[in-house]
């Protein structure tokens, strides 16, 4: 064997033993006749000496070690005379008595340290040398531990784990899909699931009545900070079961993550809010509860109450109220107005108004409104003296608030008050079953064809099937959606009304969805399902901004995989073979 301990496993009790380590050479140091190397493997670090009056020719080969060799070293375990609370190792050095170099290693392009100096394009380039850092090693240790949890949990309680295929055919309703050519059926293809939610749907009508897979999925879609072209999902469905029953068992299994991850109680029942209460109190269907600053509509007090045309013309006028920033300087607040005009935000324009410790007001709008309308609105948004009132309005309701609530987590983030070791969840419920699509011009399902409509709004469907809630539900925490699910439809005739307000011919629908339509006619159990994001489940427990670092080989934002050079061009040969024929990209 090379090595008979690791390197975080040592402690003083084994003093006098002797031992071989094998590792990467964190750092070394020459110190007079001593020289002090740091040896790293996945589990710590350990200190190694070598003497110069004990072996000057072992001093030597220690000495023209770089860092990142990979070597072997066997010596004895001694109490370490400066000590290092910092490190659990840090009470023992190794004082070695052989040293075998196992492998070389160039400079390495950046520091293989928690705090390191390479950026995130040399560390994607070089990802097998970031994963030797500590602090991305710990983000996979963690992924590793909490998949352990969820199986152990959903074990527990009689779910079956069930491989679905990565290879199926393509359903072009949502997010774009991966395709993939079929060499041996030309001009066909194959795609790569979006989610397994057929095949979920469709063990269940065999029978299997709780499935849950650690799936990995695949989306063609723009990329973000929480986003990549493929992800994995704690994919989970059950039968025989309403809306309370997936909401409670899954909120139980998110308590037992915290509880056994984090420390912490989540609350014994966790808050359920409507979509269109999320929408009207934080603009966003994932709000942040770590913080207040609620929106508050001022259609009824600034209308038509003074001169000014923009509020006039308003379909929605709201503010948030912002605690003790009433002395913000007037840079702060052109900084802030820069802000929402920027694209990513779109509003054109930034009303304040500063209600001063002394009981003064400065406001931007302050000579189109009189004294007593703008202490009208310090009563209604519940202000007090230093504090700030920002107001966005618009021609569009959901429009301006979706930008107001990009106002509110801008504020959260520069007064520090999105605290990553504070843990805020809720379950966001009642969403719209269907939402307008601009781009393909009719209703689009709100999360895919097969959710349930809410039983009370079914007879809508015919008339006005905007106005129809789903029922639908997603798990928040921090501003970030972690999953979601639905009760699904089980019954064919809805399955086809469905279809058909989404605009699917009854041939295309059996062409595209044939099999579950099928399916549905042998006995379909009523059932609903959820999945969480794993990476983002992991990130928000690692106090990550992004999930690439709890991913081992991620994508960078423009989707590609800069270490293996992916995507690339393949060779002629393979495209005869796949009878694929590349067209040059037009100006």
């Amino acid at each position: 064997m090379y090595r008979t301990n690791t390197c975080g496993e040592l402690r003083l009790s084994d003093a006098g033993k002797k031992v071989t380590l094998a590792g990467w050479v964190q750092r070394s140091r020459k110190m007079g006749g001593m020289t002090f190397g740091e040896l790293r493997d996945r589990y710590g670090l350990t200190q190694l000496v070598f003497n110069e009056a004990i072996d000057a020719d072992l001093c030597e080969k220690a000495n023209k070690l770089g860092r990142e060799y990979c070597i072997q070293v066997t010596g004895t375990v001694s109490e370490r005379e400066n000590k290092n609370d910092h490190l659990p190792t840090g009470e023992i050095e190794i004082i070695a008595a052989s040293l075998n170099v196992l492998s070389d290693s160039q400079t390495p392009p950046f520091t293989i340290e928690d705090n390191t100096d390479g950026g995130d394009d040399i560390r994607m380039k070089y990802r097998y040398l970031d994963l030797r850092r500590p602090a991305v090693r710990r983000n996979l240790e963690l992924r590793h531990h909490m998949t352990i949890l969820i199986r152990n949990f959903l074990d527990e309680r009689q779910f079956i784990e069930v491989e679905t295929p990565i290879l199926i055919g393509s359903t072009p309703e949502g997010a774009r899909d991966f395709v993939v050519p079929s060499r041996m059926n030309p001009g066909q293809f194959y795609a790569l699931p979006q989610s397994p939610q057929t095949l979920k749907q469709l063990l269940m009508v065999s029978g299997f009545d709780r499935y849950f897979q650690i799936a990995k999925c695949f989306r063609d879609e723009d990329l973000r900070a929480d986003r990549q072209p493929e992800f994995t999902q704690v994919d989970c469905e059950m039968s025989f079961v309403d809306q309370d029953d997936v909401i409670d068992l899954f909120e139980e299994m998110m308590r037992h993550l915290f509880r056994e991850i984090k420390g912490v109680e989540l609350p014994p029942r966790l808050l359920q809010m409507s979509w269109h209460e999320a929408m009207r109190r934080f603009g966003s269907d994932k709000p942040d509860l770590r913080f207040g600053m609620e929106f508050v509509e001022l259609m009824d007090v600034l209308k038509g109450s003074g001169s000014f045309a923009v509020f006039d013309q308003a379909a929605y006028i709201g503010g948030i109220c912002v605690p003790g920033c009433a002395n913000y300087t007037r840079k702060q607040l052109d900084q802030l107005t820069d802000f929402v005009k920027r694209p990513q935000v779109g509003a054109k324009g930034l009303v304040y108004i500063k209600y001063n410790e002394d009981g003064t007001v400065k406001s931007s709008i302050d000579k189109f409104y009189s004294p007593e309308v703008l202490a009208k609105v310090k009563e209604t948004m519940g202000a007090k003296n230093g504090d700030l009132v920002l107001i966005l309005s618009g021609e569009s309701i959901n429009k301006t608030r979706v930008q107001l609530c990009t106002l509110r987590l801008e504020m959260g983030d520069r007064l520090g008050l999105r605290d990553k070791n504070k843990f805020e969840c809720l379950w966001i419920v009642d969403f719209p079953l269907f939402e307008w699509s601009d781009e393909e011009q009719r209703l689009m399902s709100t999360h895919h064809p097969f959710t349930m409509p809410n039983p009370d709004d079914i007879p809508l469907l015919e008339t006005e099937p905007e106005k129809v809630r789903a029922k639908a539900y997603d798990f928040v925490c921090n501003g970030i959606e972690v999953g979601g699910g639905s009760l699904r439809i089980h019954d064919g005739q809805l399955q086809a009304k469905m279809f058909k307000i989404l605009g699917f011919t009854p041939e295309r629908a059996m062409a595209q969805f044939g099999f579950l339509i099928n399916a549905f006619k042998y006995g379909a159990p009523p059932h609903a399902g959820l999945a969480f994001g794993l990476d983002r489940m992991v990130s928000i427990f690692a106090g990550l901004d992004s999930i690439r670092d709890c991913i081992a080989f991620p994508k960078n934002n423009s989707g590609r995989d800069v270490m293996l050079d992916a995507p690339s061009v393949i060779e002629e040969k393979q495209l005869d073979e796949l009878q694929l024929r590349v067209c040059p990209q037009k100006e």
